[in-house]
Parts: structure tokens; C-alpha cells; sequence
């Protein structure tokens, strides 16, 4: 099998040949992957093998990033860069590849200022190489990913600032309904394009866990986030039905996850260990989903010892006897996980014996 047929069978609970590996790394690390593995010029990717690559971002029709330099009035300076869709980011010496936040529309103050907001729109204008780019994956034997993994609900508050937006949620349902609804209407451009394009994979999401807790009541999602996510799904699914749809969100969300299914996910990333056990969350729900992560990035990738990352990925490949599990990290590697560790979650997926 291919990379790329490998991974599709994984996902779709069919026989597959070979435990994959995949990961991201920050930009420190990748400076050691170049060190450590002497491997100036090729893609970490390409060298470890890696089953699939994302297709690219989509390209916004209007480009001019000034449209939204009034909504940040006073805070521009040589730190801030403003993202596609009109949000500020702020870096400091000492943040590396974290920024400050700085919402757009964080002094919105009625409903007509959310529905006067430049929203970018996106269509096959500037995208007309998306399919050609898909193919050019497969070719290759890699499957190929869309990727908005800030789909509704964090794009709409990195937007409007998270605390307003609950407040919305709660007290202002015009303002509230007149973002998510812009933005679900935004996110479902771009998630068609991936799918007409013929991405093998769509990997939506919204961080709506924390670490112990869900971010706001089963009530509160089901009502606001989750009507908007499913209609979203079945618009791609009636054009793709054999698309796979990831859903990603880091913490604690186990109460949420029936939701999720009901919306239409297919897999689900990352369950977080740290948060959530994975074979409670194997044992409830395996016949209804498929997995992505399940390795602790905030626990054994950083702090535990090669031999103890081994262990880790092998558990969890065991407790998913029946199939079902994509083993990864559950989030970029930051500075601190020590390079032998990332060699030694690389080499228990190619050690790992599929008929153990």
C-alpha cells in the first residue's frame, strides 16, 4: 500500500498494512531536525514518511489586508501582522511563535457593525490550481488535507474577542446569531472547495474543551455551535460522501462527543491525554468513530524518556485492538520535546506489530 491508500484504509476501518506516524513541529524544531538528521534541504515530512499533506490555504478573493486596519486603530506597530481574516497578531521578543490576540470587532457595538465587517469571501477566483494541487498529492502517494481546523466558533471569537462573544451568547442573540452565522457561511465556502477540489480530507474544528472542563454548557454548544457545524458537514458530504471529516479540539470534551458524532464527524483529534482517558473514550465510543492523537504533548513528548514514549504509543495502539486509531501527538511539538523522543515515537509506529 501506499502512504496514501494505507492511511484512507485506517480511517475507513478496513485492513491497512502499516502503522502510520505523523506530527508537526514548531519552527525550533524543525532547525533541529535539520541539525540532528543532517537533512538541510528535505521536508521533515518527506523523511519520516509522513501519509498525507495539507493542500494549502485557500486564497481569500480580496487580498487587500488594509480593509481592516480601522478596526485596530491605535494598537498597529512593526509587531502586528493582521491575518486574512482581519485579526491582529502581536509578537514579543520572547514569544516565538505565540502572538497577542487583538479582536477586530472587540468594540462591536450593535448589530449592523457585525454585518458591516469585511469578511473575506472565497471561490475558485484565486484557488483555480486547488484541484491540480490535490492530484499532485496523490500522485505521490500522500493523501491530501483541507485544513480549517478554526472553523465556527474560534474563528468567530478570535473575531469578536471570546468573553463579548459569550456575553453575545447569552444576553445579545442578534449579535451572537449575525458572526456565527457570517462565519459558518465563510467556513462552508471553503470547506466545499476542498471538497469539489477532491481532498481525500477535511479537518474542521474548534477548541471547545479546557482542561477539565468543556468551555461552555452542553446547552450553549447545541443551541449556538453545533446546528452550525452539522449543516456545514451534510453541505460537504452531499457533494462528497466519501470525504473523511476530522474534527479537532484539544481538552476536555467528553460530553460533547455524541454531539459531535450527530454533526457528522468521522474522526476525532486529539483526544488529549492529560484531559481524557483513552480507553474509556475507546470503550464508548469506537463503534461510532475513528481516532486521531491520544500521545501527550504537555506530558511523556517533553518529559518522558524515549522508552517511556514507546510504551505510550504501543498502549494506546493495544487498546485499539478493534482498529480505529491514527497514533500521534495530540499537538504541535513545542521547543522543549527532546529530539531522540520524536525519533522514538517514529520508530514505535514502525515497530508496532499490527497482528500483536
Amino acid at each position: 500500500m501506499t502512504q496514501r491508500e494505507n492511511l484512507l484504509a485506517l480511517l475507513r476501518r478496513q485492513p491497512y498494512e502499516f502503522v502510520p506516524a505523523e506530527f508537526m513541529l514548531c519552527p525550533s524544531l524543525i532547525e533541529d531536525y535539520r541539525r540532528e538528521e543532517n537533512q538541510p534541504e528535505m521536508p521533515y515530512e518527506d523523511y519520516f514518511q509522513l501519509p498525507w499533506r495539507r493542500v494549502g490555504d485557500l486564497v481569500p478573493d480580496d487580498t487587500d489586508l488594509t480593509r481592516f486596519e480601522k478596526y485596530h486603530e491605535g494598537r498597529l506597530n512593526e509587531r502586528v501582522t493582521i491575518d486574512e481574516w482581519g485579526v491582529g497578531h502581536e509578537s514579543t521578543p520572547t514569544s516565538m511563535h505565540m502572538t497577542k490576540m487583538l479582536f477586530p470587532l472587540g468594540d462591536a457595538e450593535d448589530v449592523q457593525d457585525i454585518l458591516d465587517y469585511p469578511l473575506p469571501t472565497y471561490s475558485l477566483k484565486n484557488n483555480a490550481d486547488l484541484k491540480e494541487r490535490v492530484q499532485a498529492l496523490h500522485k505521490r502517494g500522500i493523501a491530501s488535507v483541507g485544513n480549517m481546523q478554526c472553523t465556527i466558533w474560534e474563528t468567530s471569537w478570535y473575531i469578536r474577542g471570546m468573553e463579548n462573544l459569550m456575553m453575545d451568547m447569552m444576553t445579545d442573540e442578534e449579535m451572537a446569531a449575525a458572526l456565527l452565522d457570517r462565519v459558518a457561511a465563510m467556513s462552508t465556502q471553503r470547506a466545499l472547495l476542498y471538497a469539489n477540489a477532491g481532498c481525500d480530507i477535511l479537518f474542521l474544528g474548534d477548541d471547545i474543551g479546557m482542561q477539565r472542563s468543556i468551555m461552555m454548557s452542553r446547552e450553549l454548544y447545541n443551541q449556538w455551535i453545533q446546528p452550525r457545524l452539522k449543516k456545514l458537514i451534510a453541505q460537504v458530504k452531499a457533494v462528497r460522501p466519501d470525504i473523511i471529516v476530522f474534527y479537532h479540539s484539544c481538552g476536555f470534551i467528553e460530553p460533547l462527543i455524541d454531539d459531535l458524532i450527530d454533526a457528522g464527524i468521522d474522526v476525532l483529534n486529539p483526544i488529549q491525554s492529560e484531559c481524557m482517558d483513552f480507553g474509556e473514550i475507546y470503550a464508548k465510543y469506537h463503534d461510532r468513530l475513528v481516532f486521531h492523537g491520544t500521545i501527550g504533548t504537555q506530558t511523556v513528548m517533553p518529559f518522558g524518556t524515549p522508552e517511556d514514549v514507546r510504551a505510550e504509543v504501543w498502549k494506546n495502539l493495544d487498546i485499539a485492538k478493534e482498529g480505529g486509531l491514527f497514533v500521534a501527538p495530540t499537538h504541535l511539538l513545542e521547543p522543549e520535546v527532546p529530539w531522540q523522543n520524536i525519533r522514538a515515537y517514529v520508530q514505535a509506529c514502525r515497530d508496532y506489530p499490527l497482528h500483536r
